[in-house]
């Protein structure tokens, strides 16, 4: 049996100052890109308009930031290195915190690890001062020489810290995350023109620009990929620019959100943009956005981690509700497109259709796609012209089984509506892709039954909202649907909601249930898949196994979804060249009509360079 250890009590003593400083470095500055940040967020503060950025090794051997804006005076740098000293709170209470810094512990926390040159100089000053911090040792300031402005030099970051120094990345890590700082930061000053250099390379250089103009260079797109929000709950207003579905990433990296300026990183928000675009893109994907939040100064604390990258709101039903709605509506007003869909074809070509469908002025009602659409829909002949099938006139037979050519009188490409921006149908292939020619002569290529889909559940999603309750329609003979008992009592236990939906059940024993009507927009297209489906769904998730029936308001959108797949078009179906069309134009004025309800695409262009491409015509 071992013994038991010596134990002598321990005493509390004060910390000296440095180990003070290194304890507050360990916190704020854990990495380059966090001292950057720091560094560049003052210099924001500081009224510049135009900051130089140059880094080595991502920030670990060297971190130089130039500005010009009001600069200090020697009294102002000795006070500048010391720990909450600041210029940026105006009195004793955390809440009206206008500016990006606050804390006063970032140049400390840096001087305390590393090597800190500041020399800066005021615009009434005849010269520059400069000071320096060397692991925590104060040289006091001196003469020297230098513009209006300040310029800050960091060397050997964790010099005096080995141990973090050594749990540092790799110069290409580390440079990443110093390239997302800067990003944000631009984002947040679009009147402030920055240069980043990178190992003497130069990672962007912005002029001074409009918002948009910063937008789409942060977000690398154009202006008029980018869809406007602006919209106001009370005191608290979203803005911004959002990227369609269409232009989506494998990470959350294109997503900028700023709250009063500031960059954050803030885990809420996040979720409201994923449950925002849930509905219009692939699982899996992240959209792409810059966001701006305008909360008042009470409502919002920024005191919560020293980073200043997460926040906590006053009310963050209302800020959540917010995002959502704002974002959803946004993707709702037809810009469903922002940035391209790509496609490898040979020399890996990229396939890309354009921002958005505009919605025509005055165009005609399409004709409804044969036993699909609802019932009393009032249908009037398309007036495109008619354009020449190609493949027809090269030999493919209406019966051949992969192209279905539409008959159509002879009509060059400029004789096209522009209203239509998807064009005429000229052919079917493998009875699944329609091929459309666009009024300027590219080829459309569109995926029937996922198109139907997305057509199919915004009629459901407006029915649902307009009445609360979709119309159901009453099978002649109740059909018994066998499932498992867990799946078959989650049903009964949600019948009322189903209801709702124009899905009438009755208990049929254990594990089966009797149907006797389904929705009237749906007929009885596969209504068994449908049933067996949400069964799972309700069955695997826990929050709707409980007496109440709020939270299945929340999974309505992908129950929607469900059911229009189940009853849209399917591949494999033959269509009519005016059914083909009468596809196209529902498609031009439906809303989010780029993806299908699962985030696929539902249409690609192929334009006559691409072609060219393809055959060798032009590199």
């Amino acid at each position: 049996m071992s013994e038991a250890p010596s134990f002598s009590r321990p005493t509390i003593r004060r910390l000296s100052g440095h180990v003070i400083d290194l304890i507050a470095a360990g916190e704020v500055i854990e990495r380059p890109a966090a001292a950057l940040k720091e560094l560049v967020e003052n210099a924001i503060d500081s009224g510049a308009t135009r900051i130089v950025v140059a880094l080595r090794a991502g920030g670990t051997d060297r971190i130089d930031v130039t500005d010009n804006g009001c600069g200090m005076n020697p009294f102002e740098l000795e006070l500048a290195v010391e720990r909450h000293c600041t210029s940026k709170l105006q009195d004793d209470h955390l809440v009206q915190i206008r500016t990006l810094g606050f804390r006063g512990e970032a140049l400390p926390s840096i001087g305390a690890s590393a090597r800190l040159s500041i020399t800066s100089r005021t615009p009434d000053a005849d010269t520059a001062w400069c000071i320096r911090v060397d692991g925590g040792v104060i040289t006091p300031p001196q003469p020297a020489s230098g513009p209006v402005g300040t310029r800050i030099v960091v060397t050997d970051l964790f010099f005096a810290t080995p141990a973090r120094r050594k749990f540092l990345k790799s110069a290409r890590v580390e440079s990443g995350h110093a390239e997302s700082v800067m990003r944000r930061l631009a984002l947040s000053a679009p009147h402030c023109a920055m240069r980043v250099l990178l190992d003497d390379k130069v990672l962007f250089d912005l002029p001074e620009q409009s918002p948009i103009s910063r937008a789409a260079s942060i977000l690398d797109t154009t202006p008029d990929t980018l869809i406007p929000l602006d919209e106001k709950r009370g005191a608290v207003r979203l803005s911004g620019f959002a990227c369609g579905p269409a232009r989506t990433r494998a990470t959350g990296s294109g997503q900028f959100i700023l709250v009063n300026n500031r960059p954050v990183t803030d885990p809420m928000l996040r979720t409201a943009i994923r449950v925002a675009y849930r509905p219009v893109i692939e699982r899996g994907r992240f959209p792409v956005m810059a966001l701006h939040l305008t909360v008042p100064l009470e409502r919002l604390d920024v005191n919560v981690h020293p980073a200043k990258t997460e926040l906590r709101f006053a009310d963050e039903a209302e800020i959540r509700s917010l995002v959502i709605g704002g974002l959803g509506r946004a993707l709702g007003h037809g810009s469903n497109g922002g940035g391209g869909i790509h496609a490898s074809f040979g020399s890996r070509p990229s396939i890309v259709y354009p921002s958005r469908l505009a919605e025509p002025q005055g165009a005609p009602a399409s004709v409804p796609l044969q036993g699909s659409l609802p019932t009393g829909y009032d249908p009037r002949p398309s007036s495109l012209p008619d354009v020449t099938s190609s493949l027809a006139r090269q030999g493919f037979a209406e019966t051949d089984p992969a192209f279905a050519p539409a008959a159509r009188a002879p009509q060059q490409p400029e004789a096209l509506d522009p209203a239509f921006p998807l064009g005429a149908a000229i052919a079917q292939v493998f009875d699944t892709y329609i091929l459309a020619l666009a009024p300027d002569g590219d080829l459309v290529l569109v995926d029937q039954h996922a198109a139907h889909e997305r057509l199919t559940h915004e009629r459901l999603r407006e029915q649902y909202a307009n009445g609360g309750t979709l119309r159901s329609q009453a099978l002649l003979l109740p059909e018994v649907v066998d499932l498992p008992r867990r799946e078959a009592e989650a049903l009964m236990a949600r019948s009322e909601d189903l209801s709702k939906l124009g899905i009438d059940l009755e208990s049929f024993g254990p594990g089966s249930v009797l149907l006797r009507s389904v929705p009237a927009l749906l007929g009885a297209q596969d209504i068994q898949g449908l049933l067996k489906d949400v069964a799972d769904e309700l069955a695997s998730d826990p929050d709707l196994d409980a007496a109440s029936t709020g939270s299945f308001s929340h999974h309505l959108d992908a129950i929607l979804a469900r059911m229009a797949c189940h009853g849209s078009i399917r591949a494999g179906r033959r269509l009519k060249s005016e059914e083909m069309d009468a596809l196209l134009r529902e498609m031009e004025l439906t809303p989010r009509a780029n993806t299908c309800s699962h985030g696929r695409p539902t249409w690609l262009k192929l334009t006559r360079r691409e072609l060219e491409r393809l055959f060798g015509r032009v590199k």
